[in-house]
């Protein structure tokens, strides 16, 4: 198992952090949608500890035996244990006593980092029945770092509880997914009040703050997620999401009244321009699948025109959707048929 796990060289600089102000604000959520959720986790109690050598049986060995115990082997100089470090007590204190974490000091304990022939840090092994039983290594987005918990403490044969944050995001995206921008808001501003860290929330947010008219808020909200964020892929999806959806909100101002735009397009079908500016004036409006199958007709009357920008308009207009939207997937199939007819 040790040797499945050791990495590369020694580590050097730190984490990249700092605080990123306060939330956006939006229309209120309904009360008590989310004052239940975002309540904060139960007391971590003994779900985090230090351990050293002569401790380390009891703590881990002997402790598995009652509970998954997840081990993180860092070391003072090392920068992405303290930018792992933080992430990992978050999601052990978010299980709620169903798995325990303990830190070893390799540099003042370095027996057993030697005999776990651990050769870099930051090393995270996961204990169950007295044995490793899961790892990984490196400084991995905290995605990965959820399900990791949520793995070992289902294969321990328990139940990993969602956290509040977590419900309170699915409940607010499911409130997008129904329409209601307002609402969503209101319960995204109290978990990014609650977890200013929280990039998602804050993606989310600026997406409901577009939704109603308000693209300074919503650039603000995005221009605080710090890039290193964007390493997490579901960061990164969902945060390319609300920048494509900004950028086309800011292109629709530019763009004519619809019945105007028709007008043109009916009267010459090959004004490529204006069928484009339409497609802007339809998402602006609301209308999504009009808009795509505008822009697929532009592209199938000229494919190259303006440097494909049909297309390329097209393909922003998916990622503002998302990747399993209907829109996006039928929008994908008319695009095929078109390009490879």
């Amino acid at each position: 198992m040790a040797d499945m796990l050791i990495g590369g060289g020694k580590p050097q600089g730190n984490a990249p952090g700092g605080a990123q102000g306060g939330a956006p604000k939006t229309a209120p959520a309904t009360p008590g949608l989310a004052g239940a959720m975002i309540g904060g986790p139960a007391p971590a109690g003994e779900a985090i500890k230090n351990t050293t050598t002569q401790t380390f049986m009891a703590d881990v060995v002997d402790a598995s035996h009652d509970v998954p115990v997840i081990v993180d082997f860092w070391a003072p100089w090392c920068g992405p244990c303290k930018q792992l470090g933080p992430i990992l007590e978050k999601a052990v204190r978010e299980a709620r006593g169903a798995v325990r974490m303990v830190k070893l000091n390799i540099d003042e304990n370095p027996e057993i980092a030697q005999q776990m022939r651990i050769q870099s840090i930051p090393v995270v092994y996961a204990f169950s029945q007295g044995k490793p039983v899961d790892g990984f290594v490196g400084a991995v987005p905290e995605s990965q770092i959820k399900q990791f918990v949520k793995k070992l403490i289902q294969t321990a044969g328990g139940a990993a509880p969602e956290s509040p944050i977590d419900q309170a995001l699915e409940q607010a995206k499911a409130l997008m997914d129904a329409g209601d921008m307002p609402t969503a808001g209101g319960i995204l501003s109290q978990v990014v009040q609650h977890d200013p860290g929280n990039a998602i929330a804050r993606a989310r947010l600026a997406r409901c703050l577009l939704a109603g008219g308000d693209a300074k808020r919503a650039k603000q909200a995005l221009d605080v997620i710090p890039a290193d964020k964007l390493k997490d892929p579901a960061v990164a999806n969902e945060v390319s999401a609300a920048r494509a959806a900004l950028d086309l909100a800011e292109s629709a101002g530019a763009a004519g009244s619809i019945e105007e735009l028709k007008q043109k397009v009916a009267a010459n079908p090959n004004d490529h321009q204006a069928r484009a500016e339409l497609a802007t004036a339809l998402y602006a409006a609301g209308n999504g699948e009009a808009a795509i199958d505008e822009l697929i007709e532009c592209i199938r009357r000229n494919r190259t025109w303006n440097e494909e920008a049909a297309r390329k308009q097209l393909l922003k207009l998916f990622e503002a959707f998302g990747p399993t939207d209907p829109r996006t997937v039928q929008g994908r199939r008319k695009l095929s048929s078109v390009l490879f007819s």
